[in-house]
């Protein structure tokens, strides 16, 4: 799909004002669905975490999940909402070809959260708060998957396959006020939103929040408002964005797009629109209306939701530190830079190497593995599958390589060994003989046999040419399989030239 004409960015920004909104839905992490009990898992076999509820057959009813309700008020309270004293449920009702009764259960004018705010900390240092109207609980919908096109969209293909494992998936919406203000970083406090609950939910340890799962997903409204001018523009939402660096893309694609189509006397049409990755662009969805009549009414077989005032206050004594917070704290405990800290933010394994110095790895070290060679075997794995390496792993292999067992190039080897499965990093190297050779006569053995291999090298390093002696080393280390440390191997090779 082509993109559509753009207009450069800065002169967008010189002509209009954006004006932003995000839905953020958060699959939640219970063990059984919303409503049944049938059980919460990614990537079964397709239709087979279901129940009579979840398909919506005849004389089903829907139970309330605890633990969902619980996780829910978590949520508020961490977005410092005001919890509801009492909140329903309702039916949305309109065509839902993945959820198989046709409506789905959510909250409408009564949500269990309300009137929250997050600091949000972007790139450059600055801090947006941005405003909570409303967290509400529901359940998500099935999944389709069409089959023949080429796009993987219903576009143009053959037919489509429903999955309804997903349907009836804990979730809490999470929406936004009108966010004014943002100007240039626009684009930037998007993604930094969207990390932001992330970072919340991870701390809260109520859902994996894998983007690429859909387990976090958000809706991003843009509108343009023309300099000088109160009057709101007609906003679009983009739906479903499954990535930070996708929600970022998405919004600075809408602005560039609204402004031109503006800056011409064009409309801007208030629809859906929908992500395209491979082509960084957006692609209309469905006309949308503030009016759109989704004939919502009470759920009927489900009481209201009264939680009690002591579980909320038990829930708001356990609340972790807040992100902003936190992340500042540990930019200090760790004696990172600025650049240093917003690498490990980037790339979004905070968590990852603040559990791995937890297990005994200095910050340094558990930075350099995961933003570095654990990032590129992430890369480099296929589809979702990714790769299962723990902070403890890479805690007990910085051990290895601290004390002396293993060289860097062994530990990336070792590495890669823990990644497919084999084992710890110590069983790996006891299983595979990969610990570095520290007996010297082994060492001394093989430079003795490299010097005599190369007598012009052995005369350049005794004429003082110390460099030299790099020949010899790249030999010892072939002979040793690469099981020796270069330092030593360095030392040694001096001493045995100047002796010889």
């Amino acid at each position: 799909m082509a993109k559509a004409k753009l207009m450069d960015y800065d002169k967008a920004l010189e002509l209009f004002e954006p004006v932003l909104g995000f839905e953020v839905h958060v699959e939640l992490s219970t063990k059984t669905k919303m409503f049944s009990a049938a059980p919460n898992n990614f990537g079964s076999e397709p239709n087979t975490n279901i129940t009579p509820t979840c398909l919506g057959l005849p004389g089903s009813l829907p139970v309330v999940n605890e633990e969902a309700v619980r996780y829910s008020i978590s949520l508020g309270l961490a977005l410092g909402c005001e919890i509801a004293e009492s909140s329903s449920f309702a039916r949305k009702n309109y065509f839902y070809p993945d959820l198989a009764k046709n409506y789905q259960i959510s909250q409408f004018d009564e949500p269990i959260a309300i009137n929250g705010n997050v600091e949000v900390e972007l790139p450059n240092g600055r801090i947006i708060q941005v405003d909570i109207e409303r967290a509400h609980m529901e359940e998500d919908a099935g999944k389709l998957t069409h089959v023949g096109g080429s796009t993987g969209r219903i576009q143009g293909a053959e037919y489509s396959l429903v999955d309804y494992n997903r349907a009836g998936v804990p979730l809490v919406e999470i929406v936004t006020r009108m966010i004014e203000g943002a100007e240039h970083d626009a684009p930037e406090l998007a993604k930094a939103y969207v990390a932001t609950i992330r970072d919340i939910v991870l701390a809260l340890g109520i859902s994996d929040a894998k983007m690429e799962r859909g387990n976090l997903r958000c809706d991003a409204n843009v509108s343009l408002r023309p300099r000088g001018s109160d009057k709101l523009g007609t906003r679009t939402e983009t739906k479903n964005v499954n990535s930070l660096r996708s929600v970022e893309r998405a919004v600075r694609y809408e602005i560039q797009r609204q402004a031109q189509i503006l800056s011409e006397g064009g409309t801007i049409i208030q629809e859906t629109r929908h992500w395209h990755e491979d082509t960084g662009a957006t692609s209309a969805g469905r006309p949308k209306s503030d009016a759109d009549d989704y004939r919502y009414f009470p759920e009927p077989d489900l009481l209201p939701v009264v939680p009690d005032p002591a579980l909320i206050e038990e829930l708001r004594a356990a609340l972790p530190e807040k992100p902003a917070e936190r992340r500042r704290r540990l930019k200090a405990e760790w004696g990172f830079t600025d650049l240093e800290f917003q690498d490990v933010v980037n790339s979004g394994l905070l968590n990852e190497i603040t559990e791995t110095v937890a297990a005994g790895a200095t910050p340094q070290a558990a930075r350099k593995w995961w933003t570095g060679e654990i990032a590129r075997l992430a890369n480099a794995a296929e589809g979702d599958a990714g790769i299962d390496i723990t902070p403890a792993q890479v805690a007990e292999l910085q051990q290895l390589v601290d004390e002396g067992t293993l060289t860097d190039r062994l530990a990336r080897q070792v590495l890669e060994a823990v990644a497919a499965g084999e084992g710890s990093p110590r069983e790996i190297v006891e299983s595979n003989g990969l610990a570095v050779v520290s007996d010297d006569g082994a060492l001394i053995a093989a430079i003795d046999e490299a010097l005599s291999a190369q007598p012009d090298v052995l005369e350049k390093i005794k004429d003082g040419k110390v460099q030299a002696a790099g020949a010899v080393i790249g030999a010892v280390m072939k002979a040793m399989q690469g099981k020796a440390d270069a330092a030593r191997v360095r030392e040694l090779v001096l001493e045995r030239a100047a002796a010889l």
